[in-house]
């Protein structure tokens, strides 16, 4: 299934509704495995995100094309599920992979390095993502009700004021 966010306008906020079972959290939860490997809430593990329905072998991947900076990136991500054998009868375990492609065409595929450069893109890691970003279901709450601290933790990284208060750590101590 493809979906194509631009089609909605460059507004860059959406509001995704719909009944209970309606696909929602789905939706999330390609976008977060996509960027950082992981489904988009606590309760739920990157291996329950292959349908059951799906046929041995049927690929199971999400791709997905984001901006940031105005630069344009793409992460496709997979997984670890069991798939047909491409010889013979039978399954094998089909290992989780990733892959980052930079604006430049410039490639890095292991899934540790693919984890951390979108997250030097991005500047959040998923927790933080979530809470500002997705805002699902209830996450946005969570950012209200963190205390100071988490909350100037989260907004430091977001707006990328780290130096600031290492400088003011300094000058504290030289007084």
């Amino acid at each position: 299934q493809e979906l194509d966010f631009e089609a909605l306008g460059t507004g860059g906020l959406y509001l995704i509704t719909g009944d209970t079972g309606a696909g929602k959290t789905t939706i999330f939860d390609a976008i977060t495995f996509a960027l950082f490997g992981e489904a988009s809430g606590d309760s739920r593990e990157a291996s329950m995100l292959r349908s059951k329905y799906a046929a041995p072998q049927d690929p199971t991947w999400v791709e997905l094309t984001f901006a940031h900076g105005g630069k344009e990136y793409r992460v496709r991500r997979n997984p670890e599920y069991e798939r047909a054998k491409a010889r013979g009868s039978g399954t094998t375990k089909q290992a989780a992979d990733a892959e980052l492609t930079y604006p430049d065409g410039r490639v890095v595929a292991k899934l540790k390095e693919v984890d951390r450069a979108v997250r030097q893109i991005i500047g959040l890691s998923r927790e933080q993502f979530a809470q500002v970003a997705m805002i699902s279901q209830g996450e946005f709450r969570r950012l209200l009700q963190a205390d100071t601290k988490e909350r100037q933790k989260i907004f430091r990284d977001i707006f990328g004021t780290e130096l600031f208060v290492k400088l003011q750590d300094q000058l504290k101590n030289q007084a």
